[in-house]
């Protein structure tokens, strides 16, 4: 069984690294999403309570993130090295973390599994 839950934060980035208007200073109205896998428990009957993956991402993640600056905590805060430095923060906390969907912009979004996780 898969479960998802939305989040919603705005913040402020610049891309030193683009060549473009994204070099310079400008913000967004982030959506995350957060994916876990499990089985159902037989008696919660859930995979995970959406109270307590809700407290793990206001505590690891919404509270550093929400209307601050990312270049702040990420070198280059692209939605690509966004979507991987939550996934980290997720990890040992939250059983189960499939994934980890950044949308920049309604629809524009960074996908990330864990894939770097072995480098």
């Amino acid at each position: 069984m898969i479960v998802r839950r939305s989040y919603l934060f705005e913040a402020s980035h610049q891309l030193p690294r683009h060549p473009g208007k994204c070099r310079r200073l400008h913000g967004h109205s982030y959506r995350l999403v957060v994916e876990v896998e499990g089985e159902i428990d037989p008696v919660q009957g859930m995979v995970i309570d959406f109270f307590d993956l809700d407290a793990i991402v206001e505590r690891r993640v919404l509270e550093r993130l929400d209307h601050h600056h990312l270049n702040d905590l990420i070198e280059n805060p692209t939605a690509e090295w966004i979507a991987v430095w939550i996934y980290r923060q997720l990890k040992a906390e939250v059983g189960g973390l499939r994934s980890v969907e950044l949308f920049e912009v309604e629809n524009a979004s960074a996908l990330y599994r864990g894939e770097l996780e072995n480098e």
